[in-house]
């Protein structure tokens, strides 16, 4: 299959899958083995087309950005979401990553792992909703740092590929008083800083690798990557007005059983 149509498809699945509670990392580990893109240049172009994802959230959330960080001075403790709730809330996720990050990039990025990740994270979605009550917080600017903090251990799970992140986030939010919009508003808006660490540290130890030959395959995947994620996040706020994640639940379920199948009975 010739390789931009290759960074369209993979594009879209990142764009799609970034900020929904169905694991993009696990979905690019499946399609990229379906399609068989694999190796050292899939994984840098991985890394890089989550770029486009990030700025996509950086562009929807812009005033939020910059209400936290002001020329001159940044909003720590003043009113509304500020720098302090983004930074208890990826300090914990950021901490045992920076320590597993070799044994998770070695041990977990596989088929069996992914799957398991998908069922589990179904499951704790599950649970959340069902725990849930009438939520304390329905607005990302009413959250308390405890709230925020809450949240970022939950988001530890995501380092198991296959989990989510923003599935992770989200039950956590629920299970601590914060409506489904809030909680998924301020998974979008932690994904940002973390996101984009993680890939700097990725990029930084994988530069050598890239190829100039390679610039439109990668300039494809950000662009793609980028419109998709906009539009996703866009639909799956609007989505959570009136619906639960269980439809998300259900969907890793049938992902999980049919690449369980494909990969190890077929």
């Amino acid at each position: 299959m010739n390789e931009n149509i290759i960074a369209v498809i993979i594009g879209i699945v990142e764009g799609l899958t970034e900020f929904l509670p169905i694991s993009s990392t696990g979905h690019m580990i499946l399609v990229g083995s379906l399609l068989g893109f694999e190796g050292e240049k899939a994984s840098v172009f991985e890394v890089f087309i989550q770029l486009g994802a990030i700025l996509s959230v950086l562009i929807l959330y812009r005033d939020k950005f910059i209400a936290m960080v002001r020329p001159g001075t940044i909003n720590i403790y003043g009113g509304g979401l500020t720098a302090m709730h983004v930074l208890a809330g990826i300090i914990p996720v950021m901490g045992v990553g920076f320590l597993l990050h070799k044994p998770i990039k070695t041990y977990l990025f596989s088929s069996h792992t992914v799957i398991i990740g998908l069922v589990a994270g179904a499951i704790l979605m599950l649970i959340a909703e069902k725990a849930a009550g009438r939520p304390t917080t329905r607005n990302v600017d009413s959250m308390t740092i405890k709230q925020a903090f809450w949240v970022g251990l939950f988001q530890i799970l995501a380092l198991w590929p296959g989990f989510s992140r923003s599935g992770s986030t989200i039950a956590g939010g629920l299970f601590f008083g914060l409506s489904r919009k809030a909680a998924a508003e301020f998974s979008f808006i932690i994904a940002v800083p973390l996101m984009l660490v993680a890939c700097i540290y990725d990029l930084m130890k994988i530069w050598g690798q890239l190829n100039m030959d390679d610039i439109t395959l990668f300039a494809v995947g950000f662009v793609v990557a980028f419109v998709t994620a906009y539009i996703s996040i866009v639909w799956f706020l609007r989505f959570l007005n009136n619906s639960t994640l269980a439809s998300f639940a259900y969907y890793r379920f049938i992902v999980a059983g049919i690449s369980y199948y494909y990969f190890f009975l077929r």
